[in-house]
């Protein structure tokens, strides 16, 4: 694979940013691709590993070393039917996916990993530059009919796999438009939701039918819902999860997704009276992972007085920590481009209460520094450092907490079990309804978009074994290498 020794004689090539002052003053995607010269010399840093870990550790089982051997040769189409094989959509994984196969692979024990991610997005951009990417509707139908409710990175595969085996599909979106957190849980600057708009106009072309502003169980019963031939939910795990914390209620508290989804929708021309804006505040984020991050990334571009954030847990080493060797996911310090343009991160910082004035509007935030207690065999403890309350101004605070599991509206009108942790229950993707199935992180709990497109497909692979007896759609590892 790739070029023999081509590791030692080519360094890792990444995309660069526009300067911050520049890409701060709009929501547009700011990176600066790779030459294209450089990548083929990126493809060809794909050494001849034997065992390529890098598949392991992609929850799609993409055939890395594959798509890399051909930009190495530069045979780009072939890296494409390659790549598409495995993976739905990778306009969406190329730009958000945090690369679980970079860090499992085997060249990263000695040197930094080849960039399978940039790779991944710069052959599927060549392929709609190209016009390579057309539909490819079923040359015969079924007649089954199957609805997908949710019309996430789960909902979207688990459409596109079950038109293509022939079945009549549509997929219900209680949104205004069509892709889940796709569309509105994530930045304009981070996707573009025209890359949305482009792929959904191909799956119309497959035949696929979209149906939006429909909240199955509100204003679509689910006697309706159940005259299809199978149903598959992948309505996401929606529950958002807050803080016991007095002061919570203050006119100024806000959970990350409204103030996400309220930006992007005025990007498109919606109106939102009364937009939650960090302009000239004191904001502060609360919770450190990638919502946190764009809520940082969001408040810079309102043009924030101050944007802080404050993570419970401790820092995370710069480097690999021992814990966490490879092929491993790192525990390690992540420094995202919303960092860069401008915040204060603190580390073992909890909440103690909300400060607001006598017209219930939040003026700043208590805190207090916390260690853990790691006892073997139980759970970590958190400590409080005593004498170091700290009151820090605050006009804004961003609760990005992450999410607590899916809404229970569907669960209890369709009658499927859930788990302890809130999940719909399955086995092999199917619920304790038979004709009834769910994927994403409906099933799973708050998860990776990759995972995500997995979910869809495997979902999708016994939803069709379901209704016909027999499949040929593709499992895990095994591509289908559609024809273009």
């Amino acid at each position: 694979m790739g070029k023999i020794g081509g590791f030692k004689e080519y360094n890792r090539a990444d995309e660069s940013n526009l300067a911050v002052a520049e890409r701060v003053s709009n929501y547009n995607e700011f990176t600066i691709p790779v030459p294209k010269d450089k990548l083929k010399e990126q493809g060809s840093r794909c050494m001849d590993c034997g065992i390529p870990f890098c598949h392991s550790g992609c929850p799609l089982g993409n055939l890395i070393p594959d798509f890399n051997d051909m930009v190495h040769q530069e045979e780009w189409q072939s890296a494409l039917e390659i790549l598409q094989s495995t993976n739905n959509f990778p306009e969406f994984t190329g730009r958000l996916c945090p690369a679980p196969c970079e860090k499992s692979c085997v060249l990263g024990i000695i040197k930094d990993p080849v960039s399978i991610e940039n790779i991944e997005k710069s052959i599927i951009e060549r392929g709609f530059a190209e016009g390579w990417i057309k539909p490819q509707p079923p040359k015969t139908r079924t007649g089954k009919t199957v609805a997908v409710i949710g019309s996430g990175p789960a909902g979207l595969a688990a459409a596109q796999q079950l038109n293509r085996a022939g079945h009549t599909v549509t997929v219900f979106e209680r949104d205004n438009a069509i892709g889940g957190l796709l569309r509105y849980g994530i930045p304009n600057f981070k996707l573009e939701k025209g890359i949305i708009d482009r792929r959904v106009v191909v799956l119309e072309a497959e035949g696929i039918t979209f149906k939006t502003n429909v909240n199955v169980g509100v204003n679509f019963s689910v006697e309706e819902l159940n005259a299809f031939d199978s149903i598959v939910l992948c309505g996401g795990a929606t529950e958002r999860r807050s803080l016991p914390t007095k002061g919570i209620e203050s006119k100024g508290v806000v959970q990350a997704m409204d103030f996400l989804t309220q930006q992007t929708k005025v990007l498109y021309g919606e109106s939102i009276p009364d937009q939650v804006k960090a302009t000239g505040k004191d904001v502060i984020v609360i919770g450190g992972g990638d919502t946190g991050s764009d809520c940082i990334g969001t408040s810079n571009r309102h043009g924030a007085k101050s944007v802080t954030n404050f993570e419970i847990l401790p820092k995370p080493p710069v480097g690999r920590s021992e814990s966490t060797p490879w092929p491993f996911w790192p525990l390690q310090l992540k420094t995202s481009s919303s960092h860069e343009e401008g915040c204060d991160r603190n580390w073992l910082i909890n909440t103690k209460e909300f400060i607001s004035n006598d017209k219930g509007e939040l003026t700043g935030l208590k805190t207090v520094e916390v260690q853990w207690k790691m006892t073997p065999g139980q759970r970590p403890e958190l400590i409080e450092k005593e004498g170091s309350e700290k009151i820090w101004p605050c006009d804004l605070a961003l609760l990005a907490l992450g999410f607590t599991g899916p809404e229970k509206t569907l669960s209890e009108q369709l009658g499927i079990e859930t788990d302890m942790r809130s999940n719909y229950k399955a086995h092999n993707y199917q619920t304790n309804v038979p004709h009834i199935f769910t994927a994403g992180d409906m099933r799973r709990g708050q998860s990776l978009i990759v995972w995500a497109i997995s979910e869809g497909r495997e979902a999708a692979r016994e939803v069709d074994l379901f209704l016909m007896g027999s499949t040929n759609l593709p499992t895990k590892g095994k591509g289908d290498l559609p024809s273009l």
